[in-house]
Formats: structure tokens, C-alpha cells, sequence
């Protein structure tokens, strides 16, 4: 992906971030950090994740290799899902990018406000 120099962000680095830190996956590793959990357990920790949205999460989460199903032998059957020892590995990353988030979170809102001044009086409102 990169050498001393230089940073490139090439097709295949783009889908596997675009995947990982997409609207409903932070928030599923976040709970599969916690422990190992149920489909309806998981919608119930995440009530505005849709079945849709949150099966397509955990399926791209499972192909890339960060999450893993199990099939429990219940009547009827249940499948859990546990974060996988690579799933393990983002913790760090993700954390480091959650605390730059909230370190300059007021200089990201200063320069939205800004921004939208510019946009207002460019737009002669």
C-alpha cells in the first residue's frame, strides 16, 4: 500500500476501508469487541440498524475475514457471531482514529461554520 515516501490508497485498500468503516460496521464491532452475540441481540444493541442493513454488515464483515458466524446446535438453530483474531487487530487503528475525531472535533466544526459563512456570503445571503 505505501513505501517511506509515499501513501497510495489503491481500488482494494478503498473497498476493504469503504466496508470497514461504513455506517453500521463500526458500531458491530463494537458490540462483537464486547463478546460474541446473536443476530437479534446485536439489532436489539443497535436499534436503528435495519435487518436489511445490518445482515449486509455482518456479511461483508464475515468475507473480509473480520467476523465470523457460528452455527449453534438450538431448537430452532441460532447462528452467533464473534469477531474473528483479525477483526481483533482494528481495535488500535480504529481507536487511534476515534480519539483524533475527538481531539479536533472543534476545529472540524469551526471550519464547517466557516465554510458555510463563505458559502452564505458567496451565495449573497
Amino acid at each position: 500500500m505505501d513505501t517511506a515516501d509515499e501513501l497510495r490508497i489503491d481500488a482494494p485498500h478503498r473497498e476493504l476501508l469503504d466496508q470497514i468503516l461504513d455506517k453500521w460496521s463500526l458500531s458491530v464491532l463494537n458490540e462483537l469487541c464486547e463478546r460474541p452475540c446473536r443476530f437479534n441481540e446485536l439489532r436489539r444493541a443497535i436499534p436503528q440498524v435495519t435487518q436489511k442493513s445490518l445482515t449486509a454488515t455482518l456479511r461483508r464483515l464475515e468475507r473480509n475475514g473480520v467476523v465470523e458466524r457460528e452455527i449453534v446446535s438450538t431448537r430452532p438453530v441460532a447462528v452467533r457471531y464473534r469477531i474473528t483474531p483479525l477483526g481483533k487487530t482494528l481495535r488500535h487503528p480504529i481507536d487511534v482514529l476515534l480519539e483524533w475525531a475527538s481531539q479536533n472535533m472543534p476545529a472540524v466544526e469551526r471550519a464547517r461554520e466557516e465554510f458555510e459563512t463563505r458559502e452564505e456570503e458567496e451565495a449573497g445571503f
